[in-house]
């Protein structure tokens, strides 16, 4: 039991977290009351991923594995859910009547991210990935929406490519099974780097595995859900879409790079073009967009092609700087949708328009929206700047030049889009336009925004020194 506490408890937290609300959606308490409760959990989580990061051992018959990888993954999960609870504040964008329903899902779609993190055997991947997705599969179509029409719509696309995701994955283990004759990572892992170089098929079945992966991350080709959910679900259900399920999935793609090792040439071209693809993809896809959410989408997809060539270096400073690059596109993200949020109150979907003027009616919202964007862009001192030069030179220690080069010249396309949402946000508007007020909690969270993307491009050697911490101990376990 003790063992249990000590390895388990974050989740046990998201456990306890999904119960309490399952409970109060009986009561129906206020929009404020829940979020209150809501963010207490959150940051007990955070607080049990510190207390336990130290701690390392298996549990379950060795199927789940804890460890200083897994439980920094963890906490940044945990963190990320903190900010997200905090910047929806109120609901507005959920139906009055499922808000407790809402947080109890997000728990649940939380605690699957949380079990990816620590999954070392295929079965245990598989339901952590679906546990994390059936969640929100009902969390998507929950958006107060007049027509009702764009959530369901958004929800059902969701459900269809998350199926096909899934039983591509299914196909892919079914492959590595066969080939191993076991379920467990460490087993497969002792027979597949000489598969890898020798047997096209395990190329296909640890390629066909990595599809539930891509499809949380939106990498191509699994990105065709991504715009429609990004314009259907509500706003605060669209930042948790957009953020955290790519920390899981990163955490579980890094642990399984790792362990098959950079000795196959096959495997390492076959990601590589599904990174140019992406990034090539999704920054030009993005440039003739008006819609704000449907930019980020695409945006999104841009950012899963760095994070795969942060990984694909497979040596220690290119998983540190996926690691770190994926934190910093958490912060950036909320930070948008921080500035989307607030700026429609009703929860309806802004465009460019209604970015004009926004230095006058908040220019707290226009400071965090410059932050956001341009940290994206990859300008320094932000922290997207300092994620993306890491990566660059992970991948120049390995001699991917083309694959770097392909990098760049996206990084220079995406600056347009970038940059242009900080230019609708400075520009002059002809009529009046009401002040934007936020209250002193709205108020401190867009402070802690700012600070944190700006002190973490600048000072990021604490985070990257536990990183390495974390990341040596799964390269250790690989040799």
């Amino acid at each position: 039991m003790m063992m249990l506490l000590n390895l388990f408890l974050p989740e046990l937290v998201l456990i306890f977290m999904a119960l309490v609300f399952f409970f109060l959606s009986f009561t129906r308490p206020s929009a404020g009351a829940l979020q209150l409760i809501a963010i207490i959990f959150a940051g007990i989580a955070l607080f049990a991923c510190w207390l336990t990061y130290r701690n390392s051992g298996t549990l379950f018959a060795g199927v789940y594995q804890v460890d200083g990888f897994s439980q920094t993954f963890k906490g940044l999960i945990a963190f990320g859910l903190i900010l997200i609870i905090w910047m929806g504040s109120g609901l507005r964008g959920i139906s009055r009547a499922v808000r407790p329903e809402y947080f109890m899902f997000l728990a649940l779609s939380c605690l699957g991210l949380l079990l990816m993190c620590s999954a070392v055997e295929l079965l245990t991947i598989i339901l952590s990935i679906e546990l994390s997705s059936y969640a929100l599969y009902i969390l998507i179509p929950m958006r107060q929406h007049p027509g009702r029409r764009a959530p369901l719509e958004a929800g059902i696309k969701y459900i269809l490519f998350g199926a096909v995701a899934t039983g591509i994955t299914l196909y892919g283990m079914s492959y590595l099974f066969g080939l191993a004759h076991s379920t467990y990572l460490a087993e497969i892992m002792k027979v597949l780097p000489n598969l890898l170089v020798h047997q096209p098929i395990a190329v296909i079945g640890l390629v066909m595995l990595l599809c539930g992966l891509f499809y949380k991350l939106a990498l191509f080709p699994m990105h065709f859900w991504m715009p429609d959910i990004y314009v259907g679900a509500a706003h605060e259900t669209t930042c948790f879409v957009a953020t955290l399920p790519k920390i899981g999935a990163a955490a579980l793609l890094i642990r399984l790079i790792s362990l098959a090792g950079g000795d196959s040439v096959h495997l390492v071209w076959v990601l590589s073009i599904m990174a140019v693809l992406s990034m090539t993809l999704g920054n030009l896809s993005a440039l003739g967009q008006d819609d704000i959410k449907r930019l980020l989408a695409y945006s999104s997809i841009a950012h899963a092609g760095y994070i795969i060539v942060g990984i694909l270096s497979m040596n220690e400073l290119g998983l540190v700087s996926a690691t770190y690059y994926v934190y910093g596109y958490m912060l950036m993200n909320v930070a948008c949708f921080y500035v989307i949020y607030n700026l429609s109150p009703e929860g309806r979907n802004i465009c460019f328009s209604d970015l004009k003027g926004l230095y006058k009616r908040s220019p707290l919202m226009a400071a965090i929206l410059t932050c956001g964007s341009i940290g994206l862009a990859g300008i320094p001192p932000m922290i997207g700047f300092t994620g993306k030069f890491l990566i660059f030179i992970a991948v120049l220690q390995e001699k991917y030049y083309w694959l770097m080069g392909f990098a760049v010249v996206n990084v220079c396309v995406s600056a347009f889009y970038y940059l242009r949402l900080v230019r609708a946000a400075y520009s002059s508007i002809e009529q009046e336009t009401p002040e934007i007020r936020l209250d002193v909690y709205t108020f401190l969270l867009g402070l802690l925004i700012i600070v944190s993307i700006i002190a973490g491009g600048i000072f990021p050697q604490n985070f990257i020194h536990l990183t390495k911490i974390a990341i040596g101990s799964i390269l250790y376990l690989s040799r």
